[in-house]
């Protein structure tokens, strides 16, 4: 195992807007409110492109458009899963205030007859995370979790699912031991998962990579008792406060299993225990 420190000082210690994440996330303006990107094959997990990968690109589209830089609030509707290639995002003004301005976008792909299919819809609230009083009046704690050398990472295991695992060679992970009895064969059935989060190039968090941060853990309901793949139908997240410098926690719950669907509620911490994203998903499980 490796400490957080060595782990960063042996990484290539890459910063915000240089680096694989940004350069993977950027999107070209076509015209005004079109955009082109080519969804990197680095971000698949089985064989889609990761939800908070694909998040993170419309965000930053967004932001380009909007008068404001930093998401407040985002919320997306999975309508079908994202391939890597070309993709287009088209994005709508809808309302600009003084403190908030309000967009949508919808990212689209081409099939085999050059058809254009709309992978995502994304609804909005826009803002200055740098311009927000700094008081905190709350009762929410950071989850207790071992040091990060005590917990473990993909490279320690087999493969959780069969098929592509692309991203977990971009992340730093270290999962929750106690969270990790799926692995093991011996699942919990508690619906609970936790592990420090980064980048594997050691780039620090900001307001877009916490979109990926919250769509990143192996899914809750590995420790639940049930394997392969769950896909999100509806993603909504909240971003709080940029980040402070330094590994993330992200805790990840779920309370109800029914019907085939699930919910996961995520909170992510930064270094400076400050909750700075939360989220909620419903995602499909495939039951055997």
């Amino acid at each position: 195992m490796l400490l957080y420190g060595t782990a960063m000082a042996q990484a290539s210690q890459a910063t915000i807007g240089n680096s694989e994440f940004d350069r993977d996330t950027a999107v070209t303006r076509r015209s005004e409110g079109v955009y082109d990107i080519d969804l990197s094959a680095g971000w698949t997990i089985i064989s889609a492109v990761n939800g908070g990968y694909l998040l993170a690109v419309l965000g930053r589209a967004l932001a380009d458009a909007l008068p404001h830089p930093d998401p407040f609030t985002i919320s997306a509707h999975y309508l079908t899963a994202s391939q890597p290639g070309p993709a287009v995002v088209r994005t709508d003004v809808v309302r600009t205030g003084r403190t908030l301005s309000t967009g949508q976008a919808s990212l689209f792909q081409y099939d085999d007859q050059g058809r254009e299919i709309e992978r995502i819809r994304v609804l909005a609230s826009y803002g200055d995370l740098g311009s927000l009083p700094d008081d905190v009046r709350t009762t929410a704690r950071p989850p207790a979790m071992p040091p990060m050398d005590q917990c473990f990472g993909p490279e320690d295991g087999p493969a959780p699912v069969d098929g592509s695992s692309a991203i977990t060679e971009r992340l730093l992970l270290k999962l929750d031991p106690s969270t990790l009895g799926w692995a093991l064969g011996s699942p919990s059935g508690k619906g609970e998962m936790r592990a420090w989060f980064g980048l594997k190039d050691g780039r620090d968090a900001d307001p877009f990579s916490l979109l990926l941060a919250v769509d990143a853990l192996p899914p809750t309901a590995f420790e639940l008792g049930i394997s392969g793949w769950v896909p999100t139908v509806e993603l909504t997240v909240h971003v709080r406060c940029r980040p402070a410098p330094g590994p993330l926690r992200v805790s990840i719950t779920t309370r109800n299993l029914a019907g085939g669907f699930l919910e996961e509620d995520a909170e992510v911490w930064d270094s400076a225990d400050r909750l700075v994203a939360q989220s909620r998903q419903l995602a499909r499980v495939r039951l055997k």
